[in-house]
């Protein structure tokens, strides 16, 4: 009797590692190679605060541009607003349905009303010009994590502590 008990509570323990191990428990920012076949997760762990920001230096302009996100319920992403200097190529000079644009101190804002995605697409260039992710007062350098050249899948979502394990976390 007694080895069966033993033995009930070791199956018990086990499935319940195993059960640890594969459930989706972590939130991160998660960053997925695209055009692989098996492409490495790369993560950052969300914490407390849903608020992040990415940080760029346009390549012609040569000016930093500054997108502002927030994670909202599902995983999802609102898009909050960008700031920038100029209206030249590839930066917005007028304001969509749902959206503001205004101009102070020689920066331009735009502000979205209730924009929601569940993922972008963020391709890591290769030239030396920065390309960041704030998040609770720090910068993750996306092409020091990241390989230059490649685009990566990036959306907030849960993932396991084999993920984890079998991921690259960013630092």
């Amino acid at each position: 009797m007694r080895q069966r008990e033993m033995l009930i509570v070791t199956v018990l323990l086990s499935v319940g590692v195993i059960v640890m191990m594969f459930c989706p428990l972590q939130k991160v920012f998660a960053f997925t190679e695209t055009r692989v076949e098996s492409p490495t997760l790369h993560y950052i762990p969300v914490v407390t605060d849903d608020t992040f920001r990415i940080r760029y230096t346009h390549s012609i302009h040569k000016s930093d541009v500054l997108e502002y996100y927030k994670c909202v319920e599902k995983n999802r992403i609102q898009m909050l607003g960008m700031e920038y200097e100029d209206l030249a190529i590839g930066m917005p000079g007028y304001a969509e349905e749902n959206q503001t644009l205004t101009q102070r101190d020689g920066k331009y804002y735009l502000q979205f009303d209730n924009e929601t995605i569940e993922n972008f697409t963020i391709y890591i260039g290769d030239i030396d010009l920065d390309l960041v992710l704030a998040y609770k007062d720090y910068e993750y350098d996306l092409k020091k994590g990241l390989q230059r050249g490649k685009s990566y899948l990036f959306e907030v979502k849960h993932i396991s502590l084999y993920d984890q394990w079998k991921g690259v976390r960013l630092k």
